[in-house]
């Protein structure tokens, strides 16, 4: 990245402290914006691609067996291979993954490049342009809150029965969700996650180049399965919506909610509105919108559910749903993709996704528009 690139964005060259490594979203120029919720900070890292190297940036990427090959990359074994997020390269078209490597506090962050060659690289972070902003109403390290979610591949996890229905979950503390996503939208940073007050979900929104002051809202729901008003829960994915007006948001066990930003000062409590109700005794694990046909649609892909198609005309015209249980709302559509755990639209009309085989292996695949 150039210097006026870098100075138009705030940036000064150094070495990003990442302490763990999480959601991932493109914003201008290329900027990479990293959430690390073990120091509660977001970073935004100039990545140097200028897509080049013959690499057919607009063909699709198919690399299999990604986990193995990752372990072979950072000298691993594959179960200590954790993907925590996905983002696409606005420019080169090629995939950016947030990887953690080991499990626990000796966990080592990283950054990987997928090409659509198949070629995998690890990014460096030294000495990069970058900028870093901290979360202020994040909760504490030691806040001895706990946030449940079904578990996904083969991370450690605790058996439970619900009324016949074997689950495995996950116990993540309240300071591992203060980022749950990322995505940029109009020279704002739109950032979904936990906060440390009264009511819990927050979404933050973050002028970039940073420096002025985010504005926050905490965030209430009527969710469907549990039949009640709901601020605690974290939204789990968001997607901007309707020209960055709004958003759309996902939640374990598994609400879709439409949020209007258009009037939500800093500081207020905004309602969403719940559109569909996808199934309890799940976690939404990505959502991504494209287009096709003319159309808009939604994707959300789900830890235990097929992959679930939405049509946002059906969600513009859903009214709220305020009842228990009935009705689930906006139509949806199961699709044959199998799997599928990250997701990133790559053109408006392609669909990158991380797939987990039968056998546990996991792979990563193009879907253009027609196949969805």
């Amino acid at each position: 990245m150039d210097m006026q690139v870098a100075e138009r964005n705030g940036l000064a060259a150094g070495t990003p402290d990442l302490r763990s490594v999480g959601p991932l979203a493109f914003g201008p120029d290329g900027v990479l914006f990293v959430a690390d919720n073990v120091s509660a900070t977001i970073f935004a890292i100039a990545v140097d691609d200028g897509g080049g190297g013959g690499e057919g940036g607009a063909g699709p990427i198919e690399i299999d067996n990604v986990d193995t090959r990752l372990a072979a990359l950072l000298g691993c074994s594959r179960d200590d291979v954790v993907i925590r997020d996905l983002a696409v390269h606005p420019v080169s078209r090629a995939a950016y993954l947030s990887v953690m490597r080991g499990h626990g506090a000796d966990a080592i962050p990283l950054l990987v490049r997928a090409a659509p060659d198949g070629s995998l690289t690890e990014v460096s972070l030294s000495k990069v342009p970058f900028a870093k902003i901290a979360v202020e109403d994040a909760p504490a390290a030691d806040d001895a809150r706990q946030v449940i979610r079904v578990a996904e591949g083969t991370e450690p996890a605790e058996d439970l029965d619900i009324r016949g229905i074997k689950l495995r979950i996950v116990r993540d503390s309240m300071r591992a969700v203060t980022v749950t996503d990322l995505a940029y939208a109009d020279g704002v940073l739109l950032v979904a996650g936990a906060s440390n007050e009264e009511f819990t979900s927050r979404l933050r929104r973050i002028p970039f180049p940073f420096g002025a002051a985010p504005r926050s809202n905490s965030l209430e729901i009527f969710h469907v399965s549990h039949g009640r008003y709901e601020t605690e829960a974290p939204i789990r994915n968001l997607v901007p919506y309707g020209g960055s007006t709004s958003v759309l948001a996902s939640y374990t066990c598994t609400p879709v909610v439409h949020f209007s930003l258009t009037e939500a000062a800093s500081g207020t409590h905004v309602e969403g509105r719940t559109v569909a109700d996808l199934g309890a005794m799940n976690t939404p694990l990505d959502m991504v919108s494209y287009r096709h046909g003319g159309e808009e649609y939604l994707l959300v892909a789900n830890s235990r559910y097929p992959l679930l198609k939405l049509a946002c005309s059906d969600i513009d015209n859903q009214a709220a749903l305020t009842q228990p249980r009935e009705p689930v709302g906006v139509p949806r559509q199961p699709l044959p993709q199998e799997g599928v755990s990250r997701m990133a639209t790559r053109d408006a009309d392609q669909v990158l996704m991380l797939q987990r085989d039968p056998a546990g292996a996991l792979h990563l695949r193009s879907y253009a528009g027609a196949e969805l």
